[in-house]
C-alpha cells in the first residue's frame, strides 16, 4: 500500500484548488475512479501516475509525498521504481532531490514532465542509459547529465547489478 501521505497530499490539494474529483481528472489525465481510489488509500499509484498527478496540478513531485524527509524514507511505487527523496521541493532554488535504484535489467520510460523541466543525473553506483533527446545514452559510475525532461525520456539498467544515481528536477518558476 501506499504511504498515507499521498492520500491526504491529493486531497489536500485538489481541495485548494477547489477541483472535483472530475476536474482533477481532466487535469491529470488519471481516471476520476483512480484519483479517487488513491484518496481514500485504496490503490497505490504507479510513480508514472503520479507523476501525471505532479504535472496535472503544475506542482513538483515531493508536493505528494512526504513533508520532511529522512534516513527511513525510502519508497518503491508498484511498477518497481525505489526511491528516497534527499531534499523536497524548495520554491527558493526550484528544484528537488532524489537517490533514486534501478534493479538488474529494469526500465523505466517517463512521460514529458511539465514545459520547462530540466533533470540532473549523478551516477553514484553502477551503470544506466538515459533515453534523452530520442536517443539511450551510457552512463556509469562518476558520470552526470542534464536534459530536457519536458519530453519522454526513460532510464535502463541492462546490466546484472543495481545502480544507483541521484536524480535533480529544476522547475521552472512558475512551481
Amino acid at each position: 500500500m501506499q504511504p498515507p501521505e499521498i492520500a491526504q497530499n491529493l486531497k489536500t490539494h485538489r481541495t485548494k484548488l477547489g477541483w472535483s474529483l472530475s476536474q482533477a481528472a481532466a487535469e491529470t489525465n488519471v481516471s476520476k475512479a483512480m484519483l479517487g481510489q488513491i484518496e481514500r488509500g485504496e490503490s497505490s499509484p504507479t510513480i508514472a501516475t503520479l507523476w501525471k498527478i505532479a504535472k496535472g496540478f503544475k506542482l513538483p513531485l515531493t508536493a505528494f509525498l512526504h513533508d520532511q524527509p529522512n534516513a527511513n524514507d525510502l519508497m518503491q511505487f508498484r511498477d518497481g521504481i525505489r526511491f528516497k527523496t534527499i531534499f523536497s521541493f524548495d520554491a527558493k532554488l526550484g528544484s528537488e532531490m532524489f537517490l533514486q535504484f534501478l534493479q538488474p535489467q529494469q526500465i523505466h520510460q517517463s512521460d514529458a514532465h511539465e514545459q520547462g523541466v530540466i533533470e540532473d543525473i549523478v551516477i553514484l553506483h553502477g551503470q544506466i542509459e538515459i533515453l534523452h533527446g530520442g536517443q539511450w545514452q551510457m552512463l556509469k559510475t562518476g558520470d552526470s547529465l542534464r536534459f530536457a525532461a519536458d519530453q519522454p525520456h526513460g532510464y535502463r539498467n541492462l546490466t546484472n547489478l543495481e545502480a544507483t544515481f541521484h536524480n535533480i528536477m529544476h522547475y521552472p518558476s512558475k512551481c
